[in-house]
């Protein structure tokens, strides 16, 4: 009815004579057979411009505006959750028993991976108590999509490309954006569970923040490790790194972010080196420097700069360099940002620091 008085209204304006809007079947949804009834295929929810593709038993992926969207006769149960950049209104969640909301722009510098775990908890406990859960985005096609197969990635033990099939085969226009996809990827790598302590989360942490604060100015206090030399203790086993010159601790082993192996002087080829120095690919230590976190001494060195020398705090001997934009190490692998310290320029320190002792 309301194409039919649109069509009129418009018609009237324009002298123009009527004509009934028909669908063909040329222009057909791919889900609707010949005749514009359901084909075999499992046909979406479809309420209130909302539409809702089941998954499992029990999850749903959607995507639309309006309100929830329950269809006729559907259990009361229900738990939605929301992946957008505004809070859900109060028309838009009715009829939800639970309601988490994840903010995110679908662009592939939102960060999703952080959220991950929570998603994952959220859809669990509302499958676990019979109810109906809907992961919900604006479009339908690539938020929801990530946070969809990260749960299904966690719950059911699966990889990131068999998951994401899985729900491509279900919603064909399902893509999330390549930064999800990398996030993802990420989320596996880390056994699907975000642990802030890990290496892969620490690098991905910083890169966000290069992302967030282009300026480098009022950067978050943990962004930065604390620094070995104010504390009291450390367990016996941390190893602690300390300037070799002057013998201040600059550094834990716990904020050395490790990295995959490059290529080797492959890597280097752009350099032109007329006799690259030999290569061996059995050598461990064939990395010169240790990539790490950025430590709270760093700090007046790192604000408001892009990139520049590491030096120790306390005897001014350079320990090597930063770079935000990133910087590749001697094994090739490009480190993304980059705070480099010369093995050469530090020591191994093993051992418990009596308590008490605060080193200045």
């Amino acid at each position: 009815m309301y194409l039919f008085h649109t069509a009129t209204k418009w018609r009237k304006r324009a002298r123009l004579p009527f004509r009934k809007f028909r669908v063909s079947r040329d222009r057909a949804p791919h889900w609707l057979g010949r005749r514009g009834k359901a084909g075999p295929r499992q046909f979406p929810l479809r309420r209130r411009g909302l539409v809702m593709v089941p998954v499992l038993p029990g999850l749903y992926l959607g995507g639309g505006g309006g309100g929830l969207g329950l269809p006729d006769g559907a259990a009361p149960a229900w738990a939605l959750l929301l992946v957008d950049s505004e809070p859900p209104e109060a028309g838009a969640v009715s009829g939800a028993e639970a309601v988490l909301h994840v903010p995110a722009l679908d662009q592939p510098q939102a960060d999703l991976l952080s959220h991950l775990d929570a998603c994952a908890d959220f859809l669990g406990r509302a499958r676990e108590r019979g109810a109906r859960a809907l992961v919900r985005c604006q479009a339908g096609v690539s938020r929801s999509v990530a946070v969809v197969t990260a749960y299904l990635m966690k719950a059911n033990k699966l990889p990131f490309e068999e998951a994401y099939a899985f729900v491509q085969a279900i919603k064909p226009d399902a893509k999330m954006n390549e930064g999800f996809e990398w996030q993802l990827k990420l989320y596996e790598k880390m056994g699907c569970e975000v642990d802030v302590t890990s290496t892969i989360y620490k690098q991905y942490r910083l890169q966000k923040v290069t992302e967030k604060y282009p300026e480098l100015r009022n950067l978050p206090r943990d962004v930065f490790a604390v620094d070995p030399n104010t504390v009291q203790q450390t367990p016996n086993t941390e190893v602690l790194y300390r300037c070799r010159k002057c013998r201040r601790l600059l550094f834990r082993s716990s904020s050395i972010l490790s990295h995959d192996e490059g290529k080797g002087p492959a890597a280097f080829a752009h350099k032109r080196l007329s006799r690259p120095a030999p290569f061996h690919y059995d050598d461990q230590s064939r990395c010169t420097s240790y990539f790490i976190e950025p430590v709270q001494w760093m700090e007046p060195a790192l604000l408001g700069v892009m990139d520049g020398q590491l030096l120790c705090p306390k005897c001014t001997s350079k320990l090597g360099s930063f770079h935000w934009q990133g910087e590749q190490c001697s094994c090739g692998h490009w480190v993304t940002p980059a705070f480099q310290i010369h093995k050469s320029r530090v020591d191994e320190v093993k051992g418990l620091l009596p308590v008490g002792t605060v080193k200045r």
